[in-house]
């Protein structure tokens, strides 16, 4: 049986993630900041551990915790919507801290084990706006772009180790708690820019537009578990129809 550790599974793509890994008969390390055990089903292969990828300490006691695993999905992340100009310091620190930082971190914890093992594979969450930049997303793109480079890198570096590294792309989810959370990040830091209002909305409009190419949960799902299962993947998975159609 193969261990799987899913960072950010207490909703959205990492919630999913976590269940159908389930599904599939692996054990599942599904770890949150604020641990929900009734967020998955009771299983023996289910365990469920407090992990926030920003504190070091947190980190280090959720990889001791784990135990041996085979593969690691960095999905853990926080999106931000706003000009550039609306963007307060701290916020643009805070997305740079879970989404890029958070990730290496995750990564340096486990690279020993599987370095003494001779094998492992780390799948790392980003964007298909690294593919194509969007308006508004100028710091939030920034922060999963520079994790394309990393992870792109660090492939080099891992194969003669024996460890794989592999990047999924999700597309558009307006709908999903990550967006809405994006949504009340943005109007808890006051909101746009007059400046930038008019041009704002009609962005956002046009994101939710009927006839936009949208990425569902299981689709991201089906990537994931693509990069996991199937060693002819190839590093970069698009997830979705609007990310199939720019990749």
């Amino acid at each position: 049986m193969k261990t799987v550790l899913i960072t950010g599974c207490s909703s959205g793509f990492g919630l999913d993630t976590a269940r159908h890994f389930l599904e599939q008969g692996w054990k599942v390390i599904a770890t949150m900041r604020s641990p929900k055990p009734d967020l998955l089903p009771a299983s023996d292969n289910l365990v469920i551990l407090p992990l926030d990828v920003t504190d070091d300490v947190s980190v280090r006691n959720a990889i001791r915790a784990a135990g041996p695993i085979d593969v690691l999905v960095n999905n853990a992340g926080i999106g931000w919507l706003n000009a550039l100009e609306g963007t307060p310091i701290d916020v643009a620190q805070a997305v740079f801290e879970t989404n890029t930082l958070g990730t290496m971190r995750m990564v340096r914890a486990v690279l020993p084990q599987f370095r003494e093992c001779g094998a492992g594979l780390i799948i790392n969450v980003t964007s298909s706006v690294t593919m194509k930049p969007l308006p508004l997303l100028s710091v939030y793109t920034a922060s999963k772009a520079a994790v394309n480079a990393f992870t792109e890198s660090l492939a080099l570096e891992l194969a003669p180790l024996g460890i794989a590294v592999k990047i999924v792309l999700p597309g558009a989810a307006p709908d999903t708690s990550f967006g809405n959370n994006a949504l009340a990040l943005l109007t808890a830091n006051g909101g746009f820019p007059n400046a930038y209002s008019d041009f704002a909305n009609s962005v956002i409009s046009a994101m939710r537009a009927p006839d936009m190419l949208k990425t569902l949960p299981s689709d991201v799902v089906d990537a994931v578990w693509q990069a996991a299962t199937d060693p002819s993947a190839p590093m970069r998975i698009p997830a979705g129809a609007d990310a199939v159609a720019l990749a």
